[in-house]
């Protein structure tokens, strides 16, 4: 682990919603003891389409699951990665892979497309995408927003993000496989602390 740690100051890790990708991320960052960084926090989009009580969804991004195909929603949110968040993200990852007086860095996010990351070019950046089967993905969504409790409005708008992220993680395996990145897949019996093994190795 150590030449890992001495080769790379900058491990991405992409996936879809769901997959795993915060958990590992801040797993990874703690076993290191590198910085945590989410591209989440970059810029703004229509979020998860649920809220716990007594919150409700906000009336803009209700419109925006309801309103759009699952193909402009596939479109809107690739756009949204390319435009806005990819041009904030793609100079913090150059910075800590480049300026030794700033920290390591573990960064998580679907934002991390994979034609984008393979087009950085930089020796010290280490990059891997969490894939998983479409069954897990629907089983975690479904309990992460409590969609057994939801009326059927908020049933449709979890139904909308869960086709959006299937077909996410289909079109990402795919780009992943064409650009021979790395790619690890995610179980239901998958323990953090093995992903985080399994990762290492892939970053590798």
């Amino acid at each position: 682990m150590r030449e890992l740690i001495r080769k790379s100051r900058v491990h991405l890790i992409g996936g879809t919603s769901h997959a795993g990708k915060s958990t590992l991320a801040q797993a990874l960052a703690s076993r290191l003891g590198w910085q945590y960084m989410s591209t989440d926090k970059l810029a703004r989009h229509p979020g998860r389409p649920w809220a716990e009580a007594p919150n409700l969804v906000p009336d803009h991004v209700a419109e925006h699951y309801l309103s759009l195909p699952v193909d402009e929603l596939i479109t809107d949110v690739m756009d949204h990665y390319r435009d806005n968040v990819w041009p904030i993200a793609r100079p913090i990852i150059t910075e800590h892979a480049t300026n030794l007086s700033v920290d390591c860095l573990v960064m998580e996010g679907s934002a991390l497309l994979p034609e984008l990351v393979a087009a950085i070019h930089l020796e010290n950046v280490s990059c891997v995408w969490l894939t998983a089967d479409p069954k897990l993905i629907e089983k975690r969504i479904y309990a992460g927003s409590g969609y057994a409790e939801k009326e059927s409005r908020e049933r449709k708008m979890i139904d909308r993000f869960l086709e959006r992220s299937v077909v996410y993680n289909a079109q990402m395996r795919e780009a992943v496989k064409d650009l021979d990145l790395r790619l690890v897949e995610v179980r239901a019996t998958s323990s953090v602390e093995a992903l985080v093994d399994e990762c290492l190795k892939a970053l590798s």
